[in-house]
This record gives structure tokens, C-alpha cells and sequence, in this order.
């Protein structure tokens, strides 16, 4: 969905030309005289909204030793991508990262800390294509056992439409800046000599980290709003210059 763009430019520097003066009354063909001409650069913008996101979920397990604890977290992190493709997620957009064991210790006074236990951390990272189904994903996977929801990163799809909005705007403003110029300095604005278009900045959304218990998976379902982000582009022009007379 796209909004109503917004744009800003900077102006860069105004070029006058120099002749070249004929040598012996011939014209160096290899010198012709520069056109006088105007750079300026601008930058358009235009709001984009998230269309997909990407929840990680967390399953914290702790047990008496590394063996018993990995086997409870390997038991809920079934159930909870179970729950997931429950909802009609597909395997290809679940995926594991930052799957962690280590040791657990309790101080002693005048001793070597002892081992008490053993924690293991299971992220589970999933590609929700439908903005509708974030809410239920949360929820079923706090259902299904999961401890932990690290983080919620909105993002959109497809920004060419968007990019091809905001591009149109910053070379349309920086038409405008020059012919403020080429009036202000007497003359009249000519054809466009050259254009290229800067990195532009695609929005990855906002991340929302989040702790949450089982508990919170009980109704109403979780509420999730994706918002609106800024793309923008900038576009570098130089424009003809033609003197009045």
C-alpha cells in the first residue's frame, strides 16, 4: 500500500562553462566549449507497508545435566513448529538458529564454583508471509511451550513499485530546484545532460523484542500492527543552462 510521497533535495553547485579560444584562428575540435549547466541532487520519498514478517521464538529448558536438558528442549521445539505449521506455515519458512547448552553454577565460599545444571536456548525463526497469521503464530507457539518470543521484525516484499514512486518524485524536485536556480541567475532551465540514482534505503521495519510466558497465549489473540516505513531514494542531474540574452 503506498501513501501519499514526501521529498527533500540538496542542492549541489551551479557551472558556467568557459570558451576555448580558437589557436592560430582554427577551433580545436578536441576542445569545444563546455555548455554551461546546473547539477543538483534531490531525494524522494514514499511510505511502504510491511506486507510479511519474521518471529523468533525461544524455548529456554534447563535439566540436571546436558543430555536431560537437551532432550526436553528438543520435545518442546517439536511441539511448538508443530503448532507452527498447524497454522499452514510451510517447513521452508521455519528455520533453527542460536541453539546454545551451557552449564550452570552456584558459588561456594573458598571452593571452585560447582555445576548445579544445565540450560539449552533453541531459537526458532519463522517467515510469516501474511501479516494476519503473526498473532496466531505467537500464540500458538506460547500454546505449545515455547518461553520466549526475542523478537518481531516487519518488512516488506516487493518495494520496485514504491522505489519506481519515490525515484519519480526526487527527479521531479530536482527539476524544480533547477529551474529556481537557472531563473535566478537570468536565464532559462535546457534538457536534462545527465541523471544517476544513489543507494536507496529499503525499510526492514521495526524490530519489537518481546518476553512472554505461556500465559499470554490465552485470549483475545495477540494484536499486531505493522505500521507504515520511509523508503527513499536520491537521484544526482545535471541540467543544461541556457543564458539570457
Amino acid at each position: 500500500m503506498l501513501a501519499r510521497f514526501f521529498t527533500s533535495s540538496t542542492l549541489i553547485l551551479v557551472g558556467v562553462g568557459a570558451f576555448v579560444a580558437p589557436i592560430e584562428g582554427q577551433q580545436d575540435a578536441s576542445r569545444a566549449p563546455e555548455r554551461p549547466s546546473i547539477s543538483v541532487s534531490a531525494q524522494g520519498s514514499t511510505r511502504i507497508t510491511p506486507d510479511r514478517a519474521t518471529v523468533q521464538i525461544g524455548v529456554q529448558t534447563q535439566g540436571s545435566t546436558a543430555a536431560a536438558a537437551s532432550a526436553e528442549n528438543a520435545h518442546v521445539a517439536q511441539r511448538v513448529v508443530a503448532a507452527v505449521k498447524a497454522l499452514g506455515i510451510g517447513a521452508e519458512q521455519i528455520s533453527t538458529v542460536n541453539y546454545s547448552v551451557n552449564p550452570e553454577y552456584r558459588d561456594i565460599e573458598n571452593r571452585r564454583p560447582e555445576v548445579i545444571g544445565y540450560m539449552v536456548h533453541n531459537t526458532v525463526v519463522v517467515d510469516v508471509r501474511q501479516i494476519e497469521q503473526v498473532g496466531r503464530v505467537i500464540d500458538a507457539s506460547l500454546g505449545a511451550g515455547a518461553n520466549m518470543i526475542n523478537s518481531l521484525n516487519f518488512y516488506a516484499s516487493n518495494t520496485e513499485e514504491a522505489r519506481r514512486v519515490a525515484l519519480a518524485a526526487a527527479v521531479e524536485k530536482a527539476r524544480t530546484e533547477a529551474e529556481v536556480i537557472a531563473r535566478a541567475a537570468g536565464g532559462t532551465l535546457g534538457s536534462l545532460a545527465n541523471a544517476s540514482v544513489g543507494a536507496y534505503m529499503v525499510p526492514m521495519g521495526g524490530v519489537v523484542r518481546m518476553r512472554a510466558t505461556a500465559e499470554m497465549a490465552a485470549p483475545p489473540p495477540t494484536p499486531v500492527e505493522p505500521g507504515s516505513e520511509l523508503l527513499t531514494v536520491q537521484v544526482s542531474t545535471r541540467w543544461y543552462f541556457l543564458p539570457g540574452r
